[in-house]
């Protein structure tokens, strides 16, 4: 093992420099924190240091991680970085899983006579109006899984309930094909969703009931002659013998000829000094 001396510090004071004393060739080693423990003596620290270091993960790993669907929060978490230096590695792979997500709204949903002429953002849009839901609440992603196929996410929230649907997105020059992977996927590329449920007959609009004619209605009410009744009369034969007419009652007078004066009965019960009510 050779020995090295301490010779000083660079500018910015990242390195210290050290030289051989038998050969004169100089090196530097960064001054950080594992350097300062080690020249403290702090064992303890020194041993910290170490883990956190082995912990650490490659730019290629972090990327690995995020384009597989972990999020800058959990690797940082899992590997214990800090969230600033995982973002840095993390947010290129972030956009191409926005670009894959936003293509995979783009592509045909795989039916069993061939792929949908709709594609899928169109047919999730008329699945969540059945619903009653909004797409503009629904947030999309996309990943590699295992066999480094893309997976496509639609999350949206129902009441308290979080609901995921996942399909598998295969690029073409067509606009690519979409392939439901759970049973939410299945359900909103269904062409019946939304429709009337299977084995529930449909309820009939009850048939109004057929308008009364209104002069039968008046003629029934009131007793009106009808047509025929009226014409039966006319060629009814007339009467030789004329009905009498009553004569008005001439009004009562007393002894002197003048008339009466009505009774108070007469009165109370509307009887007019002519004798009739």
């Amino acid at each position: 093992m050779r020995d090295l001396r301490v010779v000083g510090l660079e500018p910015d004071g990242q390195y210290v420099i050290c030289s051989d004393p038998k050969t004169g060739d100089k090196f530097r080693l960064p001054a950080d924190d594992k350097l300062r423990a080690a020249s403290r003596g702090d064992i303890a620290r020194l041993g910290q240091i170490e883990i956190e270091m082995d912990s650490l993960l490659r730019p290629k790993e972090i990327q690995a991680r995020i384009r597989a669907g972990a999020s800058v929060e959990q690797v940082a978490s899992d590997s214990g970085m800090a969230l600033s230096r995982v973002e840095i590695f993390a947010h290129p792979v972030l956009l191409e899983r926005s670009q894959a997500a936003a293509m995979a709204q783009e592509g045909h949903p795989m039916r069993p006579d061939g792929p949908a002429v709709q594609t899928l953002s169109e047919v999730v849009t008329q699945a969540f109006r059945a619903r009653g839901h909004s797409l503009d609440d629904a947030t999309w992603d996309a990943w590699r899984d295992d066999d480094n196929k893309w997976v496509a996410q639609l999350k949206w929230q129902a009441g308290r309930t979080t609901n995921k649907a996942h399909w598998h997105f295969m690029p073409d020059g067509h606009g690519g094909t979409i392939t439901a992977l759970d049973d939410a996927a299945s359900e909103l590329i269904d062409p019946d969703f939304g429709r009337q449920l299977r084995g529930l007959a449909p309820v009939r609009a009850l048939e109004p009931a057929p308008a009364e004619d209104a002069q039968q209605s008046f003629d029934e009410y009131y007793g009106t002659t009808s047509d025929s009744e009226l014409e039966a009369a006319e060629h009814e034969p007339e009467s030789s013998t004329p009905e009498p007419k009553h004569e008005a009652s001439a009004p009562k007078k007393d002894k002197k000829g003048k008339p009466a004066m009505p009774s108070w009965e007469d009165v109370l019960l509307g009887v007019r000094s002519s004798g009739h009510s």
